[in-house]
């Protein structure tokens, strides 16, 4: 899929492979069935990414393949029970994949400005995305402890794998690569 330099495309893979093999870890370490799934949708994301992402992946692997691995990962994303927001990024994520499957299939038809509408859109989106999730990367550091008073009782740090900022992470990994995907379209 990816027509950029092959170095680029290489990079990708590592991003959105890693990417989904740290998701999936974070799946089957998760805490509860409600944190897995996500988890393990952006693992599969993840993966199927990278595999997309390979250089000369079109002639490896036809473009149908690509469109029924996330049409299925669509409808999968659309009954998780998660918050709307992000089963509606998932289910959209997914669909931009098949949309790129499918320009696979075919020739490119640009218009006039030599973009898609839909390509536009979905960049729009995932920058945007980015942006915001990208916010969330940042952990807020808890208020300064006065001197002397010693530990805050309770206060433990919370694992990586349960951490929202590791979450929004993986997110933010996989807008990133869903943007220089469609970009290089």
């Amino acid at each position: 899929m990816h027509e950029g330099p092959v170095v680029v495309g290489w990079l990708l893979v590592a991003l959105c492979g890693s990417t989904g093999l740290y998701c999936l870890y974070r799946a089957a370490a998760g805490p509860g069935r409600g944190a897995r799934r996500p988890a393990g949708v952006e693992g599969a994301m993840g993966l199927g990414m990278a595999v997309m992402a390979v250089p000369g992946a079109g002639a490896a692997a036809p473009g149908q393949a690509y469109v029924v691995f996330f049409g299925v990962l669509a409808g999968c994303s659309a009954l998780l029970r998660a918050r709307p927001a992000h089963r509606v990024h998932h289910v959209v994520e997914a669909l931009a994949m098949v949309y790129m499957g499918l320009a696979m299939l075919g020739p490119a038809e640009h218009g006039a400005g030599g973009v898609p509408v839909l390509t536009g859109v979905l960049l729009a989106y995932f920058a945007l995305y980015a942006l915001r999730t990208g916010a969330l990367v940042v952990p807020v550091l808890p208020a300064p402890v006065a001197a002397g008073a010693g530990p805050v009782a309770g206060g433990g740090a919370e694992p990586a794998e349960r951490s929202p900022e590791v979450a929004a992470g993986c997110r933010l990994a996989l807008s990133l690569g869903m943007l220089v995907m469609l970009v290089s379209m």
